[in-house]
């Protein structure tokens, strides 16, 4: 089976009662996908998690497949937009930081979404093979060429780009896909990091990474 996963954004004539229930419908999605995994989900559990009728949760997405689809959109179009913010003419170390902090935001305000795509890609990815193939490359080379723009310049130490790149993804997204595991190693079983500890989380890993990639934080 195969699901086409495209942007999920919001048209501004869609109404606000609209956006209103497509964000329960997503957020109840995301618990009951994330719990059970997309064939064990069920739309009934998820209307009664919504609050909404049966019906609204097929007139919005139409079926589970659809919702699925939106679930990983979601979260993707997210991701992918705070990684296309790089500027290769900006400070890098201002760059990186600034994308490091929105990752940690993503995965403190989002896991559930996170540990949805998670499960996905271990499963062998079968619902993103469309995502991936359209276009997919030539953006992620953008993305890399970004890092060669700053290696080029002498603004960073020549680190293989893509590499970087999926250490920024795992570094960051680690705390969203393995909560239980940070919280039971820091004594806090069943219990989220609090606001702070995700701060000093951050904070460890802008220094780690600009260290390793000879930037100096200003």
């Amino acid at each position: 089976m195969l699901i086409h996963v495209e942007s999920h954004k919001q048209d501004k004539s869609v109404g606000r009662i609209r956006q209103q229930n497509e964000s329960k419908i997503i957020a109840a999605a995301e618990i009951e996908f994330a719990r059970h995994g997309y064939k064990g989900a069920s739309i009934q559990n998820i209307a009664e998690r919504s609050g909404l009728p049966k019906a609204n949760i097929h007139y919005y997405f139409r079926s589970k497949q659809g919702l699925y689809a939106a679930v990983l959109s979601n979260i993707l179009d997210l991701w992918d937009e705070v990684l296309s913010e790089l500027d290769p003419d900006g400070d890098p170390a201002q760059e990186l930081e600034a994308y490091i902090r929105a990752k940690m935001v993503l995965s403190r305000d989002y896991p559930l979404a996170s540990r949805i795509f998670g499960i996905e890609i271990m499963s062998g990815g079968a619902h993103l093979k469309e995502y991936f193939q359209d276009g997919y490359v030539d953006w992620f080379k953008g993305r890399t060429a970004v890092f060669e723009t700053w290696i080029a310049q002498g603004k960073m130490q020549p680190i293989d780009p893509a590499h970087l790149v999926f250490l920024l993804w795992s570094s960051t997204q680690h705390y969203a896909d393995f909560s239980c595991q940070i919280d039971a190693a820091l004594g806090k079983p069943q219990a989220m990091l609090e606001r702070a500890e995700f701060d000093t989380a951050t904070e460890t890993l802008i220094h780690i990474i600009l260290q390793g990639c000879g930037i100096r934080q200003p």
